[in-house]
């Protein structure tokens, strides 16, 4: 590897009450490439960036950016020098524009007034250098999750940024997505931009990176060039040892239909004619291009959207879910695909997310409790938090302020 870098953290150490989060971590970024950044869920690659990008402050250690060492005090003053991230969770405005958003906290001013003329013009050509095809002025409330993710992108392009972090960019893109994101990539590499990627999939990570960098339970393991790398060789780093079986034997035992749909569809904007079967211990997946109602089926059965027609029978029994309450009830769950905005209560903490909703998905509500955590409570919050093996014993903290997995957890 070279000796010249754009971006050293040195000896990152960062501290949560009862965990150490990060612990002697050095991240070394070379000029114009994609430098990615690898371990499991909980290994503090989120929680490294986050010390770079200004929103945590680190116990120890230094950064350097281009020869000079800094320590941002907040996002906007790393965006002010050229550093930008890409979000796991997206944060965006949803009643506003395309472009406000992209603007947002720095909108071009004429005669004391925004000036929507130039910010349409300078969002348009961002897009159209990155080949997005979104309308700047349509409401990001109503596009979908592959396209915000894509204008976050585009976004963080927009600060002429030398260090772009990208923290699952490709998690709610499809293969098509991927290319068109990998172009962007490359584009961005041309004009000597560095990028940090972090990601689980393996062939990206191999196809894409320069250089990987293995962290594992808050720890640097290594760093090599992405070229000396197997998709092995990169998982027993992540893991600590050998793993012999990636794909181990399905042994589960299918048994007799337990859920069948019917000729189910809904109104307009809408689906019709979804006929499936679904087996005790089989899990059945539904594909398809964006666009092809797959969220809008499963909403469907979760009684989020309207039945227009059809059956859904659970044991052989109708049963309606005229809303999630009902589903609830006839022991549907659902993982939401944003579960930011309407997966959990973000602002709330993890023991709450936990144990709050009764199965008829109502509020539980305890005599004589004035806060949410006696003793019972955390018990109740401990037991489902270590089923998960999540590592970090956060249960107080906010749901939102935690991993990836939090949504899936409660169900």
């Amino acid at each position: 590897m070279g000796t010249e870098y754009i971006l050293e953290l040195k000896h990152i150490s960062k501290s949560f009450p009862g965990v150490k989060a990060l612990d002697d971590v050095t991240l070394c970024v070379r000029p114009g490439t994609v430098h990615s950044l690898m371990g499991e869920n909980g290994a503090g690659k989120s929680t490294l960036m986050k010390c770079l990008f200004g929103i945590y402050s680190f116990d120890e250690g230094e950064i350097i950016l281009d020869g000079k060492n800094i320590k941002f005090s907040s996002p906007s003053e790393a965006l002010q020098n050229h550093v930008s991230m890409v979000h796991q969770e997206l944060n965006q405005v949803l009643n506003q524009t395309v472009m406000e958003n992209m603007w947002l906290g720095r909108f071009p001013m004429k005669h004391g007034l925004v000036d929507d003329q130039k910010m349409y013009e300078d969002t348009k050509a961002i897009f159209d250098d990155l080949d997005i095809q979104v309308n700047p002025k349509v409401k990001i409330g109503t596009l979908k999750v592959s396209q915000k993710q894509m204008i976050e992108i585009a976004k963080a392009v927009s600060y002429n940024s030398k260090v772009i972090v990208m923290d699952e960019p490709t998690s709610s893109l499809t293969e098509k997505e991927v290319e068109h994101l990998f172009k962007i990539i490359e584009k961005l590499k041309k004009k000597n931009t560095s990028i940090i990627y972090i990601s689980h999939k393996m062939e990206e990570i191999l196809r894409i990176s320069d250089d990987v960098t293995v962290m594992r339970d808050g720890k640097w393991i290594d760093t090599k060039p992405a070229s000396e790398l197997t998709i092995d060789e990169i998982i027993k780093m992540m893991v600590g040892r050998e793993l012999k079986d990636r794909y181990p034997e399905k042994k589960a035992k299918i048994g007799d239909v337990l859920m069948e749909v019917k000729d189910l569809g809904t109104l307009n904007p809408g689906f019709e004619g979804v006929n499936f079967q679904l087996h005790k211990g089989e899990i059945l997946g539904i594909a398809g291009l964006v666009g092809s109602k797959r969220t809008e089926i499963l909403e469907t059965l979760f009684g989020i959207r309207m039945k227009g027609k059809g059956q859904i029978l659970v044991k052989g029994k109708e049963v309606q879910n005229r809303s999630p309450k009902e589903a609830m009830a006839n022991g549907f769950a659902m993982l939401t695909e944003e579960r930011r905005s309407d997966g959990i209560f973000g602002g709330l903490s993890v023991g709450f997310n936990i144990t709050e909703i009764s199965e008829d998905g109502t509020f539980k509500r305890r005599k004589n409790e004035s806060r949410y955590y006696q003793n019972d409570k955390c018990h109740e919050s401990k037991n489902s938090v270590n089923e998960v093996q999540d590592r970090k014993p956060f249960r107080r903290k906010s749901a939102e302020s935690n991993s990836g997995q939090m949504a899936a957890d409660r169900s």
